[in-house]
């Protein structure tokens, strides 16, 4: 497998933004089918296939994880459901999210001679 340079989520860094670099990062290793979850394992492949797949999926998500979110979602035993806890705590519409989006367009600034 290829090295990527993915900062580590803390919290602080974007989490879509990192989301989405990491999907690539599974992507790359042909480990993004296990995020689907079990329920949606091919045909074709063995559960021993799967339970590996899932294993270095869930591995790889863990590695490049801070040891502060990483504490939040340790009791996740499955990619699946560490990617889900991932979303519902930092995908969700919470008031920290909202007051910091509010702050970048409160603070937006258009560059001087930029047509609208």
């Amino acid at each position: 497998m290829s090295k990527f340079d993915i900062e580590k989520f803390d919290g602080k860094i974007n989490f879509s933004i990192w989301r989405v670099q990491m999907r690539v990062v599974l992507i790359q290793g042909r480990l993004k089918k296990a995020l689907d979850g079990k329920s949606k394992k091919p045909a074709s492949m063995t559960d021993d296939q799967w339970d590996e797949l899932d294993e270095k999926a869930l591995s790889i998500i863990q590695l490049c994880l801070s040891k502060e979110i990483l504490r939040e979602v340790a009791n996740e035993e499955t990619d699946a459901a560490l990617w889900l806890k991932l979303e519902a705590l930092y995908m969700t519409k919470s008031l920290a999210n909202k007051l910091r989006l509010k702050e970048r367009l409160y603070t937006f600034r258009m560059v001087e001679g930029t047509p609208i």
